[in-house]
């Protein structure tokens, strides 16, 4: 699927240089010079509201409190399917970056810009998007067996509290949740929380975006910018994907959250951390307490309360309720009549090892929706590409799933509509065969870890995400 990207700047040649940068990856690149013509845009209909835009905050000459800016911020998020929002400015203060973050727009970049990190802001702010745009994504932690009832206790003890936080669990359990649920019941709520992908951040700009620079701190620093921390002030700084970090980065976060403060490059004085930290990894915790894998010293620093999010493969009375949720809302997406889950197939449902987690089985309903032309939902239409689990007993499973799941999924047999049980498969000896093997093989090289994976495939952490929806694994 083309992306669509809108770089909305009144200086033609800082739009131009974006543009340039940007079409080497994205098919669809534009620039808007004006911002009086972007109502017009919008009004064209869902069609033509980009997927991202780069959000200039300033356009008068003169102004720089950024008014404008957070004008049009608001008109794209009021959007019925608003784009991820970039601001961009060349002056950078904190309080113009908290005010665009809590309006809603998804990151900032400082002009003149790093080229990789603008990239990766493009990608990440897609990633971001395609998320929020699924309407099966849930904003809330779903489930409602006893591991999950555990979680959602343990949350509500910990959130009021300033104890720093860590979140462990396997990709696609919803670690984020996890976050965004402890700081809406924090007493930071009304303050931003500030998500940073810290396997994506390249160890040689590690130390301005997280802690930010000044003007002439190096050849590229053309103005002062606001780190995370200090763009997190008052309210959370999640950091995501926290086991991916090289030791050298690791020992100037230390530092930091010891000092409970940071230095931007190039200050000469150090500016107070108001920030609650949670931080999540995948990296099970043999690993984690694994020295040549991450510090002793900083873990003690992030995990002062550990919280496990468990697997689905660990509750599958959950199974039922997440199969109804995401099959209605991907019926209702694709306008697709309501159907319900055969007997054997969610019997086999129940059973499957579901390696992705909820990311994965909402995948599977995203297929089966689309794929699917029985009467009833077969195990086919789901393509789980996988064995079913032996570890997880169907005894122990129906149980669980009570009278819930008749209302949600039904009952009855499988349907021979539903085509036979390879379906959707890659077929051995095609390029997506290949391309399925080489995925499967490299995560596995790294024990599930998303970002050494793409970074070894060439590839975003976006697109790597894509492509495992894609192969079902």
């Amino acid at each position: 699927m083309s992306t669509h990207i809108l770089i909305l700047d009144d200086d033609p040649d800082v739009a131009t240089a974006a543009r340039l940068l940007l079409r080497r990856r994205h098919e669809q690149v534009v620039t808007l010079c004006d911002p009086a013509a972007l109502p017009a845009l919008l009004a064209q209909g869902p069609d033509a509201v980009p997927d991202v835009v780069l959000l200039d905050l300033n356009f008068t000459p003169g102004f720089i409190d950024g008014a404008e800016g957070l004008a049009l911020l608001d008109l794209l998020l009021a959007q019925t399917s608003p784009p991820a929002v970039i601001a961009m400015t060349a002056y950078a203060d904190v309080p113009l970056a908290v005010a665009s973050l809590q309006r809603g727009a998804g990151d900032f970049i400082t002009k003149p810009w790093d080229n990789a990190r603008l990239v990766a802001a493009v990608d990440q702010a897609l990633a971001r998007r395609a998320a929020r745009r699924t309407p099966a994504a849930p904003s809330e932690l779903m489930g409602d067996s006893i591991a999950m009832r555990e979680l959602a206790h343990l949350i509500a003890s910990v959130a009021p509290t300033e104890a720093n936080v860590m979140v462990l669990g396997e990709n696609g359990v919803g670690k984020e949740l996890v976050a965004r649920a402890i700081h809406a019941q924090s007493r930071r709520a009304a303050g931003t929380l500030l998500a940073v992908d810290m396997g994506a951040l390249p160890e040689s700009t590690f130390e301005s975006e997280l802690f930010g620079h000044r003007k002439g701190a190096f050849t590229d620093a053309r103005a002062d910018r606001a780190g995370r921390f200090q763009a997190a002030r008052g309210g959370s700084l999640f950091l995501d994907e926290i086991g991916n970090m090289p030791l050298g980065a690791q020992a100037k976060l230390l530092t930091a959250l010891e000092r409970r403060e940071v230095t931007p490059m190039g200050a000469d004085k150090p500016e107070a951390i108001d920030a609650r930290i949670i931080s999540a990894t995948n990296l099970d915790e043999a690993r984690l307490f694994d020295p040549v894998v991450f510090r002793p010293d900083l873990l003690f620093r992030l995990n002062t309360i550990v919280i496990r999010v468990p697997p689905l493969r660990a509750r599958p009375g959950d199974i039922p309720l997440l199969l109804a949720h995401y099959l209605k809302l991907y019926e209702a997406q694709y306008q697709r009549p309501a159907r319900t889950v055969a007997g054997a197939a969610l019997d086999s449902l129940l059973r499957h090892d579901w390696p992705g987690n909820v990311r994965a089985l909402r995948h599977a309903c995203e297929r089966a929706v689309i794929l699917g032309q029985g009467a009833q939902y077969g195990l086919a239409d789901f393509a789980l590409g996988g064995p079913v689990a032996g570890t997880v007993a169907a005894a122990a499973a129906s149980p669980a799933i009570g009278a819930s799941a008749n209302a949600c999924v039904g009952t009855g047999a499988d349907t021979p509509a539903s085509g036979p049980a390879t379906a959707g498969a890659d077929q051995p000896g095609t390029l997506d065969a290949l391309e399925r093997q080489a995925i499967a093989s490299t995560l596995a090289r790294f024990n599930g870890n998303i970002s050494h994976a793409a970074k070894t495939l060439g590839i975003s952490r976006a697109a790597l995400y894509r492509k495992l929806g894609k192969h079902g694994i």
